[in-house]
């Protein structure tokens, strides 16, 4: 199913068209043709080729374009296509762990980023394509990814979440009474990660982020992630769960290019993610919120996500620590709630204080120094509650 969904033209065109993606992978290979120019390189699952086609355009000695799906054909329609670059590429058909090249690669280029960087589990095949085809001390494009995660208030999502549940609240339903599955119901809408894009004055305290060096993790070390969190509320508010974006690093000689899918930045295909919890807790401004975000890998090509948020004592008695409010969500990245209309302006309540917001900035860096450059994160839907937060706490009070 995975190689067959790469395998179409209309997927490879979604992900081309995101200028973003394509155009910093672009500039990225092109401003650093000091790395490229009579260098082998290997594209790791190459799909329509158009990275094998950048890296020949920067020089490239020779592209060994490997793809394992249907796409490898259409790969070498393409590049015979631009006969001038393609003389320089050759496509192999298989998959990265099965197939075998005739030299080891001074450069390795690929795009193994999912939702939140690690769905799809294309990572691992990034990592195993690092010991089975690079040279010591080569290159990888990128070379660098960091998951950045944050608390958030969004009353709005809340709501609406909630009110997927609302069809089994009906007591007679052409004669059958459906409550009795309202909070099976209830917890199942809450157990879909949201892929949107979102206002990044819904998040409540700085990011902290997780780095993933491609260069140096070993395959095993990808099959789980256990990330202890810690945040200051910047704000008094309801913390309705993790946002969750990532970032990738070029770590070219000539130019070190970030791609970046931070909110507030130019939206991409992958958007940002979000763990809402049914559950929400309640924080004052300075006050600390730990957890744990803790992912393993499944067998569909993605991973089950553990959360926990906890807020800790504020105020008199706080000396003495512990934790007063704790809520838990279980999530399966795999199957998201795609909420991915383009963001429109958050409109703020008169009485809603700003949220600190991060600020961009270009960074240089340097590959051992991972010191996390700033963001602004983007806006999100606006989308209305179909029911009150009032009317919504009477059903959950009356159904869970």
């Amino acid at each position: 199913m995975y190689f067959h969904y790469y395998g179409q033209l209309l997927h490879q065109q979604n992900m081309l068209q995101d200028y973003v993606r394509t155009g910093t992978y672009y500039a990225a290979v092109i401003e650093n043709r000091a790395d490229f120019t009579g260098r082998v390189v290997v594209d790791v699952g190459a799909g329509s080729g158009i990275l094998s086609l950048f890296a020949a355009q920067a020089g490239a000695k020779h592209v060994y374009a490997v793809e394992a799906s249907e796409m490898a054909e259409y790969a070498r329609k393409l590049i015979a296509g631009n006969p001038s670059l393609g003389q320089r590429i050759t496509v192999i058909k298989g998959k990265v762990e099965e197939v075998e090249l005739p030299e080891k690669a001074d450069i390795l280029i690929s795009e193994p980023m999912g939702t939140l960087l690690i769905n799809e589990r294309m990572l691992e095949t990034y990592v195993i394509a690092r010991d089975r085809f690079l040279q010591p001390n080569g290159k990888m494009f990128p070379g660098v990814g960091r998951i950045h995660m944050a608390p958030f208030s969004d009353e709005y999502l809340f709501v609406e979440i909630a009110n997927k549940a609302l069809f089994w609240q009906q007591q007679n339903y052409y004669g059958v009474d459906l409550t009795p599955l309202y909070g099976s119901a209830f917890e199942g809408y809450f157990s879909q990660p949201v892929v949107d894009a979102f206002d990044p004055r819904l998040l409540v305290a700085p990011s902290m982020s997780h780095v993933i060096d491609f260069s140096k993790i070993k395959e095993e070390d990808l099959y789980e992630f256990d990330i202890p969190l810690r945040f200051v509320a910047s704000v008094g508010t309801r913390v309705h769960g993790l946002a969750c974006w990532f970032d990738v690093l070029f770590g070219g000689s000539t130019v070190q290019r970030w791609l970046t899918t931070a909110p507030g930045s130019p939206t991409t295909h992958w958007y940002q993610l979000r763990c809402v919890l049914s559950q929400p807790i309640y924080v004052m401004a300075g006050q600390e919120i730990t957890g744990r975000l803790h992912m393993i890998a499944h067998n569909a090509q993605s991973y089950t996500i553990y959360l926990t948020l906890s807020a800790k004592m504020w105020g008199p008695g706080a000396e003495q620590g512990g934790i007063i409010q704790s809520s838990s969500c279980k999530l399966d990245l795999k199957e998201p709630y795609y909420r991915m209309s383009q963001p429109q302006p958050y409109v703020m309540a008169q009485d809603q204080q700003p949220h600190q917001q991060l600020h961009s900035q270009d960074v240089p860096i340097d590959s051992q120094d991972f010191e996390d450059p700033d963001f602004i994160p983007q806006p999100s839907p606006s989308s209305g509650p179909k029911i009150t937060l009032a009317e919504f706490a009477r059903y959950k009070s009356s159904g869970l």
